[in-house]
């Protein structure tokens, strides 16, 4: 059993402001199911628990924060407006806690956000502005932006407000599992965790917290395992979510004394995860809200047989584009598709010949294409490409064996 330590009281949100969140964000957003998940328990011998907030109201756990705070403003506050910069969830955390109120909202984010995002935040009424390569760019400027223009900047997790509206998460898990030994969280500016982590360890300090980051936005991590600020460079990442390239100091002095260990994810891996939920958990959960699955599934940390595991699925606001390319690359590793690159003699009869050796080798064609004029290509030769629907790696691994004994010169591309 992990033996905790109770953290200082000046260095975390007190519960006190915690469960006041509670309750007033309890009445607006959807209290999100924290269940068991049998496939993966089985697969790595734990107890697999999974907060499911990528079933949130605006998709994500960020209307949490978002609502808290906005609540908590005043009259005139009110009045001017909000702004805040956001990749994406906090945008439509923002926008949906401004229209509920009545109150104009700005969002600036990056230029790059997905259109999902995008266009999910305009259907809430606010004002999308973009600008900049990445959260930070985007996050300058909204500063800039509220100055000019006297708004009411809504900070997207270095605030007491909206971290306390985040914390909720981990009292509502609390609340449905009393025995947990272990919760993960993803990471990005830290409000998640930082809230999450200052509800769990005022109730059970035994409880271990865990962050999880992306491999292309490790400055948390670093920081964290340096004991101090670490910014990056640049960030790059299929988990937008937790793209930020620049550390809150607040909020690592936070995580420095309530976070047990933090752990990374690259995007092969988070990809996985999101492909392995969407199959087996049936759920879409983007990139950001994957990584504590794939830090499972990859077994980045430690944890014991029968261990008590909870995960949350921080969002499921992700590009249908991304899904889709995540998808059909999963598909290629798992051996579900092969894309074969042939070469044929070109006159009459060929192609069928080739077709036939390929339905014997009970394989679905489900693209092709014939190129007969590349420069590469011998006079008389043409090049058939060939996407097959497969069942394995021994199936595929009999349809070469197939081409090869009726000679044809092949490639596999991956």
């Amino acid at each position: 059993m992990f033996q905790g330590r109770a953290p200082k009281v000046d260095e975390m949100i007190e519960l006190s402001e915690i469960i006041q969140a509670k309750r007033l964000v309890s009445n607006v957003i959807a209290k999100t199911p924290f269940i068991l998940a049998p496939l993966l328990s089985e697969r790595v011998s734990a107890n697999i628990f999974l907060k499911k907030e990528n079933l949130q109201l605006t998709g994500a756990y960020k209307i949490r924060g978002a609502f808290n705070k906005i609540a908590s403003l005043s009259d005139e506050e009110k009045q001017r407006g909000v702004i805040a910069a956001s990749a994406g969830n906090h945008a439509q955390g923002v926008g949906y806690s401004a229209k509920y109120f009545g109150v104009r909202a700005v969002i600036i984010m990056p230029e790059a956000t997905p259109l999902s995002k995008v266009t999910g935040t305009k259907d809430l009424g606010a004002e999308v502005i973009l600008h900049g390569d990445n959260f930070d760019e985007a996050y300058e400027y909204a500063l800039k932006y509220a100055k000019e223009n006297n708004l009411t900047f809504i900070h997207p997790f270095e605030d007491k407000k909206v971290i306390a509206g985040q914390g909720t998460v981990g009292l509502e898990m609390l609340d449905e599992i009393k025995d947990l030994d272990t919760i993960l969280v993803p990471i990005g500016g830290g409000g998640l965790i930082t809230g999450v982590a200052s509800a769990v360890k005022q109730i059970d300090p035994n409880i271990r917290v865990i962050g999880v980051v992306s491999k292309g936005a490790p400055a948390m991590y670093n920081s964290f395992k340096a004991k101090t600020v670490l910014n990056s460079k640049s960030v790059r990442t299929i988990a937008d979510g937790i793209a930020v390239r620049d550390v809150s100091a607040q909020n690592l002095k936070y995580i420095l004394e309530l976070v047990d260990d933090i752990v990374v994810v690259d995007d092969e891996e988070i990809a996985t995860a999101v492909l392995y939920l969407l199959e087996k958990q049936k759920i879409i959960v983007e990139g950001a809200g994957s990584t504590g699955v794939a830090a499972v599934i990859h077994k980045k940390f430690d944890f014991k047989k029968g261990e008590n595991i909870g995960i949350v699925l921080s969002g499921g606001n992700i590009d249908v584009g991304m899904l889709s390319v995540i998808i059909e690359k999963g598909l290629v590793k798992s051996h579900r598709k092969m894309k074969l690159l042939i070469t044929l003699i070109d006159k009459p009869g060929a192609l069928m010949f080739l077709t036939d050796i390929l339905r014997d080798a009970n394989a679905n064609i489900i693209q092709i294409d014939y190129d007969r004029t590349s420069t590469k290509l011998a006079y008389g030769d043409a090049k058939i490409t060939i996407v097959l629907e497969t069942k394995g790696k021994e199936h595929q691994e009999s349809i070469k064996q197939m081409l090869e004994n009726n000679n044809y010169l092949f490639e596999v591309e991956i």
